[in-house]
């Protein structure tokens, strides 16, 4: 009996959209709970409030669009879209600030371009970085992680954080609770020198142990993640790499005046940008060599936004810069097609 000799690929087993985004949503969990744990409960109310925006949301446009639905709001992306907005989010936010940016996400960045699948930036960080420009003082509202209260740590209570979510509060309410981020009192540091800042500020000594290990409850999401191939390493790993590499290259040229390249890994939103943002199918490169280069570039970007620019926490700025050269990358760094001798590489390239 004659053997059937099939070529690639083999595909063994479907791996829907629905499935890639449930695995998604439990890969979250680690960052969430370590962010409620540090950040108080403002983490889950966002999350519960940006979820329900953006089913409602979703709904309402599908049904303009007279598309079936339930099987698109059963496909979990407009739920991971509200996540990721509402982790990125200061847990004090404003509910008004909440609904614009998931508005923006779900309907502006998301079906204006016809939805999941066609759109060229990710919603998620597109909306972000309006909030970020539009309501600035909304946006600096992140709950300090260690607050002290007669040699206590404070957070504020459930009931005190709806207040602050959904009612009004003073604004010395918001003094007791909240201060800057440690990328945010480096950048800012005036005339003293990195180690100087770092013995003097209380926002260094005893908050920046929260955030890594928030860093590196994402970090475990994202390996999970990659255990189940929901995406490849190379985007994450030359992004971290790169980061690191050039944070690294000026830190050891003058350590008094630029961060330590483990500060740029373990602070901020680097894990988090590394494998839930960056990893993004839709928005990022396509080959693997494309997504080296795509990671690295992002890598390097977030450093120099960081270094010189007006926002500390540079991930979605340069998230959204990448999503722009995507296209171009993949024109570049398109793998041989099967049968023939060469890449067809670029807008000319020869078979």
């Amino acid at each position: 009996m004659a053997l059937i000799r099939l070529s690639s690929p083999h595909v063994y087993k479907a791996n829907s959209t629905a499935n890639v985004m449930r695995l998604v949503l439990i890969a979250t969990l680690p960052g969430i709970l370590a962010m409620t744990f540090f950040f108080g409960w403002g983490t889950l109310i966002q999350i519960a409030l940006a979820g329900s925006l953006a089913l409602a949301f979703e709904a309402a446009i599908l049904k303009l669009r007279k598309r079936p639905v339930g099987f698109f709001l059963s496909d979990g992306s407009a739920l991971v879209t509200a996540i990721l907005l509402a982790v990125a989010l200061p847990p004090f936010s404003s509910w008004w600030v909440t609904a614009t940016g998931i508005f923006f996400a779900i309907v502006i960045a998301k079906h204006l371009y016809g939805g999941l699948g066609n759109n060229p930036f990710n919603p998620a960080m597109i909306a972000y970085a309006l909030l970020l420009v539009s309501f600035p003082v909304e946006m600096t509202r992140w709950t300090s992680p260690m607050t002290q209260n007669g040699g206590g740590w404070q957070i504020a209570s459930f009931a005190d954080t709806l207040q602050a979510i959904f009612g009004s509060v003073e604004a010395s309410w918001y003094d007791s609770f909240t201060g800057a981020t440690p990328l945010d009192a480096l950048r800012h540091r005036g005339a003293l020198t990195t180690e100087e800042l770092w013995r003097s500020s209380d926002v260094l000594l005893n908050g920046v142990g929260a955030w890594y290990a928030v860093s590196a409850a994402w970090f475990m999401g994202g390996i999970f993640l990659l255990s189940r191939k929901i995406f490849t390493w190379h985007t994450p790993l030359s992004m971290l790499i790169a980061l690191f590499l050039t944070a690294s290259a000026f830190y050891g040229f003058d350590p008094d005046n630029y961060i330590s390249p483990m500060v740029h890994l373990g602070v901020g939103a680097t894990m988090l940008g590394a494998f839930f943002i960056a990893t993004d199918p839709v928005t990022s490169a396509t080959s693997n060599r494309g997504k080296i280069v795509f990671g690295a570039l992002l890598g390097i970007l977030i450093y120099i936004i960081r270094t010189w620019g007006s926002y500390p926490d540079a991930v979605a700025f340069g998230v959204l810069l990448m999503n722009l050269c995507a296209p171009f990358i993949d024109q570049y760094t398109q793998p041989r097609t099967y049968g023939h001798s060469s890449a067809n590489r670029g807008m000319k390239g020869k078979n």
